[in-house]
């Protein structure tokens, strides 16, 4: 972690416009790729998140698919009922909004808590200075003018996350939170959670309104029904049967990206999106027609519908020759093939859980 003066630049402010939102608005990001602290967030994570995700394995959403799978087993468990309500709650301006002090002593107690004195030889002193420097002096430059953040972190700074997740730690031990009663324990993607419950929905706004009172910086907005998105999903109950759809944002525009242009990875993954999150054939048929039809649009070859036929016969069956899916069983099959498959987000956090518990059973024998 040495700096060089070569290569270290002064963070500094852009502007992006929030186009999923119906009114546009500016998103400020702020630039730390080079930043004097980028290396020390970076050192810090792998030692730190790891840590976080093992004991709190039973809440974070790690993906789309890990709370499809929750889902799923909420509903063999015989647990969503007809009158069961969804709440989703965005934690306003989390990473932004972090208090250094506070901070820095959940951080602190996290360790204590979880009998961590060193990690990975690193005495809990030096982590929280780190983290301290992290924190505490980061500078950007906005237009012509110099500034210091004396609140929040950078959204891109990797440790920011584990630290914003270490607070919601703390928040989740808070007693208001033993107030909801439903079915099973409340998910969260960092800084949004999701509830199911079968209680009047008079009881989870109570909840909500006390949870508001725990922080001033620390404010959900919430909502409720049967029929409620979440990250990527829109999920909803329909008298005691649970559907599952992709969830696009309404000012979102509905294309894909030139077929002589690069690629985002998850371009070429829609189509196995769409099998794992439609639970109903109609469901299923409506998107894969629309992912076709705009891939054709934006210059894609026609063998593309070879393609799609090859990888919906090779799901249900290696020796199928069944060119598309015709009926529910085909693409409960499909769906039984590809739900319990780890995307590669959920695979990476269980390596970096297994590396951890390694280190501390090699570290004890040494001990011994």
């Amino acid at each position: 972690m040495i700096l060089s003066r070569l290569t270290v630049e002064l963070a500094y402010m852009y502007y992006n416009p929030k186009t999923d939102k119906n009114s546009i608005t500016l998103r400020p990001i702020k630039n730390t790729i080079h930043a004097a602290t980028t290396d020390i967030s970076q050192f810090l994570d792998p030692f730190i998140r790891p840590l976080f995700d093992i004991h709190a394995q039973s809440r974070p959403i790690i993906d789309d698919g890990h709370l499809l799978r929750q889902l799923e087993q909420y509903v063999r468990n015989g647990h969503l009922k007809s009158t069961t309500l969804f709440c989703t709650a965005d934690i306003t301006n989390l990473y932004t909004m972090l208090p250094y002090d506070e901070s820095l002593e959940i951080l602190e107690e996290f360790l204590r808590e979880h009998h961590y004195e060193k990690v990975q030889g690193i005495p809990i002193r030096v982590i929280l200075q780190l983290a301290h420097l992290v924190l505490k002096e980061t500078a950007f430059v906005d237009g012509n003018k110099f500034y210091r953040q004396i609140i929040g972190g950078a959204m891109g700074s990797p440790f920011t996350l584990t630290l914003a997740n270490i607070f919601m730690w703390k928040w989740e031990k808070m007693p208001f939170m033993r107030l909801i009663i439903f079915s099973y324990d409340h998910p969260r993607y960092i800084d949004d959670i999701f509830f199911t419950f079968n209680e009047p929905k008079a009881k989870i706004v109570a909840v909500i309104k006390k949870a508001n009172e725990f922080h001033p910086n620390i404010k959900l907005e919430a909502t409720i029904g049967s029929c409620v998105s979440f990250l990527d999903l829109l999920i909803n109950n329909k008298n005691g049967i649970l559907s599952i759809f992709v969830h696009y944002k309404p000012a979102v525009e509905p294309c894909v990206v030139p077929f002589v242009s690069d690629h985002p990875r998850h371009v070429f993954s829609n189509i196995i999106r769409v099998v794992r999150y439609s639970s109903i054939l109609e469901i299923f048929e409506k998107e894969r027609r629309s992912i076709q039809l705009m891939l054709l649009y934006n210059g894609y070859s026609s063998k593309i519908d070879t393609r799609f036929r090859k990888l919906l016969g090779n799901l249900i069956s290696y020796s199928s020759v069944i060119p598309f899916i015709y009926n529910e069983n085909q693409l409960l099959i499909i769906r039984n093939n590809l739900l319990p498959k780890l995307s590669r987000k959920e695979r990476a956090t269980h390596h970096g859980i297994t590396d951890v518990r390694l280190n501390e059973k090699t570290n004890n024998h040494n001990t011994e």
